[in-house]
């Protein structure tokens, strides 16, 4: 009898841990990307996934294919934004608690430079649009890791991005 109950535990157990994804544990007001790291990412429609986690305010806030084997989805979670990278095969590896940003200190992904040389690497930012040309001042960026799939802090001193890679919805301008 004992061998049947823990059984039934196991196949409970594995049934919740297949039906599991990045939100099942994620609490507004706690550590959003400890709760979403190191878990599979959700294979169901966007629509699905945001009526199923409404109490965390969850927005899909859009993606882009990074390369071959990463990607980057973009959440609104508890009021908040966080960038998330996603391996293929659907593990998430790495999630930014992106600051606010706004007209004024739009949001920002693509490559962008040092001192007028440009680097290597795709960065995310927030800009200063205060600042008039097509290369803007950066308040605060990340490089992406793609060997590591991970988001590395960078300094702001000298680093410009171009406005052509504004993602914010007003355009920064």
């Amino acid at each position: 009898m004992k061998r049947l109950a823990f059984l039934v535990l196991l196949l409970v157990a594995s049934a919740h841990a297949a039906v599991a994804d990045e939100f099942a544990n994620v609490k507004c007001g706690g550590d959003i990307p400890k709760a979403m790291i190191g878990q599979r990412a959700s294979n169901g429609t966007v629509m699905a996934t945001e009526k199923k986690y409404q109490a965390l305010g969850l927005k899909d806030l859009g993606g882009d294919t990074l390369s071959d084997r990463l990607s980057s989805v973009t959440w609104q979670i508890c009021g908040a934004e966080y960038i998330v990278l996603v391996e293929r095969g659907g593990m998430v590896r790495d999630v930014l608690a992106f600051p606010a940003h706004s007209k004024i200190s739009p949001a920002f992904s693509g490559v962008c430079q040092y001192n007028g040389k440009e680097l290597p690497g795709l960065y995310v930012a927030v800009l200063d649009a205060l600042k008039h040309g097509d290369l803007l001042p950066v308040r605060f960026a990340w490089k992406i890791d793609e060997p590591r799939a991970k988001f590395v802090p960078v300094p702001a001193e000298g680093l410009t991005c171009p406005r052509s890679g504004i993602s914010t919805a007003d355009g920064g301008r």
